[in-house]
């Protein structure tokens, strides 16, 4: 499972500025995921940022640089999507994403337990 180390550290770094949130990192996704308050919030997988985010911003956050949307089973996953590198560079780009993952983690819904 490969995926990107300093991009790890970024968010393992900014999530930890948080202190009102409990992290658990774990690996899924071909990559790294990153759980706040128990919910998947925001994956390394490869060299990207894998970021579950509000459906409802799907017109506006599809529009950002480097958005790919999360296709699965040859449907497109509303709410997730992939975002190549050049997509989060710049310091107010990461930020963007990190954002609007913690803003939708708050109302998400966390996965039921097996």
């Amino acid at each position: 499972m490969a995926y990107d180390t300093d991009l790890a550290d970024r968010i393992r770094e900014r999530l930890s500025e948080v202190n009102t949130i409990e992290i658990e990192e774990k690996k899924m996704f071909s990559g790294l995921s990153f759980l706040v308050n128990g919910k998947m919030c925001i994956n390394v997988s490869h060299d990207n940022l894998m970021c579950r985010y509000d459906p409802e911003r799907e017109e506006e956050i599809s529009e950002r640089p480097g958005f790919l949307p999360m296709i699965m089973r040859g449907k497109q996953l509303k709410g997730y999507c992939y975002v190549e590198p050049v997509g989060f560079q710049k310091p107010n780009d990461f930020e963007y994403w990190i954002n609007i993952c913690l803003e939708y983690n708050e109302k998400a819904k966390a996965s039921k337990k097996k």
